[in-house]
Order: C-alpha cells, then structure tokens, then sequence
C-alpha cells in the first residue's frame, strides 16, 4: 500500500514537472517572438524580483513597484510588440493561440488591467478601505493605499483565475499555472537576459528560441 502511494507521488511530481514545463514552452514560443517584448520582460523580471524582497518589509512598495514597473511593461511588450499576425514558427494563427491560452490570454489581460487601473476609485468612496488602514494624512498616504489595492488585485487576479481552471480543465492545471506564474520572474531572468544585447545589434525577432 505504501509503495503504490509512493508510485502516485512520483507520478505527480513528473506530471506537475511536465506541465509546468510544457505552460512555459508554449508560453515562451507563443507570446515572446519580439526582442522588445522578451527585454521588457526582462526588466520586468528584474523588478518582480526586487518587489518580492520588499514583500517581506514593505508590502504596499512593492505592489506599487510590481504594477507600476513589472506588469507595465510585462504587457505592454505584449499588446504593442508582439507580432499578432500569423505564427509561420508554429503554424498557428493570432486567434488560435488566444483560443488554448491557459492562463490571461489579450481579452483576459484587457479586463485584468482595466480593474486595476480602475481600482483606485474606490478610495473616493473609502479613503479608509473600509476601515483597513489609516486614514491617509497626505499623498504618501494615498499612494500606500494604492499599494495595498494593487496587492489585493493581484492576488485575487492570480486566485480567480487558478480556481477557474479547477473547473474548466483540473485542480492540477491549475496549481501548475499558479506556480508558474509565481516563478515567472526567475524564469524570464534567465531566459531574456540576453535579449536587451540582441537588440542593440539591430535584431529585432527571436528566429532561434523558437522556431
């Protein structure tokens, strides 16, 4: 009995391996065909990285550093760079890979970003957030209290989205792209480092990352 439970760990350690694997790859061979988009991604890595640090101190810091910074410039290397048009690499259309996306595909990340930016308004209506914290003496104050909003956008992006995939594919999809999306930062790190030097030698699309 306990051999067969220690058979199903392994088997769920490589299957949640493999998918993790298998959501970055077509992540990374999908999404990232623009050196643009691939060295925004990469400061966007590098900023993600320093706002989990302050995580630990300073929480509103580093959700406005997280929003402000790293997801900015995360998408707008995405909605402004990426090519849209038909993917020779992978022989797929623009509509076809936002059809499988497994995690925000364009129309997802649209919504995603609307809420956010729109999410300050609700201090016009609790400058307390109900209560939450202080109220705010000064610009500091408010700007803290943005923080704290973004945060909880945030985690509630990642939250939804993990649970919605419990019921449209399985619990294990969706752990798979929580994790992923948690580790992205590492990831991105070593994998577009050298994108910002590739473009500054005049190329501008990945021909051998992905094809």
């Amino acid at each position: 009995m306990r051999a067969l439970k220690l058979q199903a760990d392994m088997e769920d350690r490589v299957g949640f391996k493999a998918q993790l694997a298998e959501q970055r790859w077509d992540d990374h061979r999908y999404y990232h065909h623009s050196l643009i988009n691939q060295s925004l991604h990469f400061v966007s890595a590098i900023t993600f990285l320093t706002a989990y640090v302050l995580l630990f101190t300073d929480p509103a810091l580093a959700s406005l550093l997280a929003w402000g910074v790293a997801m900015t410039s995360r998408q707008a290397g995405h909605f402004f760079f990426e090519p849209k048009g038909y993917d020779h690499f992978n022989q797929a259309t623009h509509e076809h890979k936002e059809d499988i996306k497994v995690g925000y595909n364009l129309f997802r990340k649209v919504v995603l970003m609307t809420l956010w930016a729109l999410s300050p308004l609700i201090l016009f209506a609790s400058p307390t957030l109900f209560g939450l914290v202080p109220e705010p003496q000064g610009f500091r104050d408010i700007l803290r209290s943005v923080g704290y909003l973004w945060l909880a956008v945030g985690a509630g992006g990642l939250l939804f989205r993990t649970v919605q995939l419990f019921f449209i594919r399985d619990v294990m999809s969706g752990i798979v792209w929580a994790t992923k999306i948690v580790t992205d930062p590492f990831n991105d790190f070593l994998l577009y480092w050298r994108a910002p030097f590739r473009l500054l030698k005049g190329e501008r699309i990945d021909h051998h990352g992905i094809a």
